[in-house]
């Protein structure tokens, strides 16, 4: 284990003091809210500055704190590290009694190398366990009563801004002097930034030890060794963690342009949308966010697929009432929710995966007519499933839609895709489509035949299967089964046989469709069938109005339907869940942009493309990613995972906890994956097995259940793998922010689609795991979900309905939420 901060001297050398305010410094207007401040730019007017040590904090004995982890160094660096901890802490008397600046300098070159995310997360750690149980009430309350005054008080602290803030924030406080790490692409340097906050002299503590921590400033110059009221005044930074925005100048080349200005509410009111996958993670809170912001659209229809026994609407009706995105709904609108869902929904019953739709001839010759734009967010996202499935769902179903828009009157598609249909290439993709594309470069490849000839292959399986010497051996293998066949005759063997048929078909044409996929360039039949389906649509959809839209990893919401919303098992799901239990090595290259996207910047984007299709101002592909607006790569999301981790369980009890907050994932090579974590790890299990052999089973069934599990690991590492080690995609998505920055200025804060200015440490530590350990991790597990509170759905009697149908649009066949799937990306 390693020393990975610290932060040392807080409880004992931090202070605040009133006084007037300094001179040159608050030449900027003043802003409501300090959160959106460039990082040092605006001061308060009137600083009063408060001491914190002695008059907040019960005074303690002095000592260094420092946090240790596992992390990528090598075990000689970590020992080095510690050793030089420990040093700090012998060496810091005598070096603060020669030059405490220097000192101080010294003492914090111990944190180089340590990443700013960590830095902030154990800084809070620091605050929330160690000194807010030291806050005195006497204290803070005379913090408070100031405060009420309307000053801003500013704390003082030469402890680093790490813990400052999470105190600062605790008190109410906006601004703080301390400490500032210099950092060089998220990582530490060593150096602090100046002023350098000194510790005071030694009988500060004596003198200072009093509640009210009021000082003038003139003595807080001295006291910190700075040149004058403006070093004091430029001291002065915001208690909030702040993320400078990257701004992207704009420029067009001999293009289209729209000059005009862009309002969505102008664009969908009135109008006529159909939503194809409503029950799908993107298609839940597309629904749930347009019906809260955009009561001004003309009417929903959903396409809903009937089951056996559940028809669409009552499937429509048990998904409102059981599905969390569906909360705000309920709070704003109550009881009269079902009124309001009866006025502006539509349930058609159809299958998009058939001709016309499934749809009977009467809706379909009214939806021609009616409907203004269709959305397809429909798709099997399994990224190696039955080849069946993946054609109906992903080919098929494009097809379908392109010859119901051309028979349309007017109605124009919204088709969602994915950004992996770039499969096994580097590099920067571009937003532009190429019909007949194949990663593999592969000569003369037609998609159009290539779809026929995989239909083919599903109609010559299904005949292979009915053959005599197939049917022969699946009954050879029935009959020499151990356990579940054996002795089987007459009817019940035949059933036996019946279902050994359906598996060997299942897994024929699976593999099957997974040797083509990788022989044409994608990694899996998913990503294999989604780029075939947008070859359909350039070929079949050209000159039709027809947006094809490609996210990269959907995945929980910042804001909408509400902060921290997720459904079902997905890629980050299972890995992030791996790398919080005894599993520390993935395989990944470092510097591999992970392009992750949360799915309300996902719904606002395809709100944005809807209106420009219904107002013929679209572009033919859009892509939804941040791997060029706000780069995060594979080495910090594996460290962000690890943190968001560190935070849980450091707020639990018992052992295991106490070792794994201990414990960090890291990034490592395939070679060293395999020399030393699960597949060396099952090796030497096999090796156990096979010397325990002779002895009971009882005492060998943890082994093969320890061996079951690490191979599920291999599995679901290796399916991943193109996504995680291979393939340095960088996702363009200009097409979407042009559309954002057309957009009238008063739907921005609505409508807009932002992606720049998200806060990748907040989000993945804040929201995103304590999401997935909500509504993911049970499920995985085994869990049921938390309680809740059951729900009824009062609607309208038929006879009051506005619609003219019960039969409503149809989802996809399968939304890809209860399987390991790279939901929808």
């Amino acid at each position: 284990m390693e020393p990975v901060n610290n932060l040392e001297g807080v409880r004992s050398r931090t202070s605040l003091d009133a006084g007037a305010p300094a001179a040159g410094v608050a030449r900027s207007p003043r802003v409501a809210s300090p959160n959106a401040l460039p990082f040092g730019r605006l001061r308060p007017s009137s600083p009063v500055y408060w001491r914190v040590e002695g008059s907040l904090l019960e005074l303690t004995t002095v000592r260094p704190i420092a946090f240790f982890t596992w992390n990528s160094q090598t075990y000689i660096a970590r020992a080095a590290r510690r050793s030089l901890v420990l040093l700090m802490a012998l060496l810091r008397p005598f070096l603060y009694a020669a030059n405490r600046v220097a000192a101080t300098r010294i003492v914090h070159a111990v944190l180089r190398g340590i990443t700013r995310d960590r830095l902030d997360l154990l800084g809070e750690e620091e605050f929330e366990y160690k000194l807010k149980p030291l806050l005195k009430e006497e204290g803070v309350r005379q913090l408070k009563a100031l405060q009420a005054t309307g000053v801003d008080v500013v704390l003082v602290s030469q402890g680093l801004e790490h813990v400052m803030r999470p105190l600062a924030r605790h008190l109410g406080v906006r601004w703080i002097i301390a400490n500032r790490l210099d950092f060089r692409d998220g990582v530490a340097t060593g150096r602090l930034l100046s002023p350098v906050i000194r510790p005071r002299g030694l009988f500060a503590r004596i003198r200072e030890n009093g509640p009210d921590g009021q000082q003038s400033p003139a003595r807080w110059v001295r006291a910190l060794g700075l040149r004058g009221p403006k070093a004091l005044a430029s001291a002065i930074v915001p208690a909030v963690r702040v993320e400078t925005p990257r701004v992207r100048p704009m420029v067009y080349f001999d293009e289209k342009r729209h000059p005009a200005r862009f309002s969505v509410r102008k664009a969908l009111g009135g109008k006529r949308v159909m939503l194809i996958g409503v029950t799908g993670f993107i298609g839940k809170v597309w629904l749930a966010n347009t019906l809260m912001d955009l009561s001004e659209i003309g009417k929903l229809y959903l396409l809903i697929r009937p089951q056996k026994s559940s028809p669409a609407q009552e499937r429509f009706e048990k998904m409102i009432e059981g599905s969390p995105v569906f909360d705000p709904l309920f709070e704003k609108y109550g009881d009269q929710l079902g009124a309001l869902l009866a006025e502006k929904i539509e349930v058609v019953e159809g299958d998009v995966s058939q001709p016309g739709l499934g749809l009977d001839s009467e809706t379909a010759t009214r939806l021609r007519t009616d409907l203004d734009l269709i959305i397809n967010s429909s798709g099997l996202t399994d990224f190696n499933p039955d080849l069946r499935d993946a054609l109906a769902a992903n080919v098929d179903s494009a097809y379908h839609l392109i010859e119901f828009i051309r028979g349309s009157d007017h109605a124009a598609l919204l088709h969602l895709s994915t950004c992996y249909v770039a499969g096994r290439r580097d590099g920067r993709v571009s937003e532009q489509v190429s019909p007949n594309y194949t990663p593999a470069g592969v000569a003369d490849f037609d998609a159009e035949k290539e779809w026929y000839r995989l239909h083919e292959l599903v109609e010559s399986a299904e005949a292979r299967v009915e053959a005599p010497e197939v049917t022969e051996e699946l009954k050879k293998r029935a009959l020499n089964k151990e356990h579940a066949a054996k002795g089987l005759s007459g009817q019940a063997l035949e059933n036996q046989i019946r279902k050994n048929k359906v598996r060997w078909l299942k897994n024929y044409l699976t593999e099957e469709a997974t040797r083509r996929a990788q022989e044409l360039g994608w990694p899996n039949t998913y990503t294999f069938t989604k780029s075939l389906a947008e070859s359909l649509i350039a070929k079949h959809g050209a000159g039709l109005p027809i947006a094809i839209v490609r996210p990269s990893i959907v995945e929980t919401s910042v804001t909408k339907p509400f902060r921290g919303w997720n459904e079902g098992i997905n890629t980050s799901a299972s890995l992030s869940y791996l790398l919080g239990t005894a599993f520390r090595q993935l395989p990944s290259n470092e510097r591999k942009l992970l392009d992750i996207i949360p799915v309300d910047a996902v719904c606002a984007g395809m709100t944005l493309i809807s209106a420009a299709l219904v107002e013929r101002r679209h572009d033919p592909l859009y892509q939804l990613a941040t791997s060029r607006t706000n780069p995060c790569d594979m080495g910090r999301s594996i460290e962000l995972t690890s943190l968001g981790h560190r935070r849980h369980y450091r707020a639990q009890e018992g052992l295991e906890c106490w070792l794994r907050l201990r414990m960090d994932a890291i990034p490592v090579s395939k070679e060293r994956y395999n020399r030393m974590s699960a597949p060396a790890q099952k090796m030497i299990i096999k090796s156990i097995q096979r010397v325990m052999s002779p002895l009971p089973s009882a005492m060998t069934k943890p082994l093969a259940k320890t061996e079951r599990n690490l191979e599920r690991v291999e599995k679901l590492v290796e399916l991943f793998e193109p996504f995680i080690l291979h393939n340095e995609h960088d996702f363009a998505a200009d097409n979407v922010e042009k559309l954002s920055q057309a957009l009238a200025p008063e739907e921005k804060e609505i409508f807009g689609y932002d992606t720049a200015g998200l806060d990748w440490w907040e989000y993945w530590i804040d929201i995103h795991i304590p999401a997935l350990r909500r509504w993911t991790y049970p499920l995985i597990e085994g869990r049921p979900l938390e309680a809740r509170a059951p729900r009824v759905l009062q609607m309208p009697p038929p006879r009051t309905r506005t619609t003219t149908s019960t039969r409503e649009n149809g989802d996809d066949l399968k939304t890809g939420t209860n399987g390991a799937t790279w939901q929808y990306s």
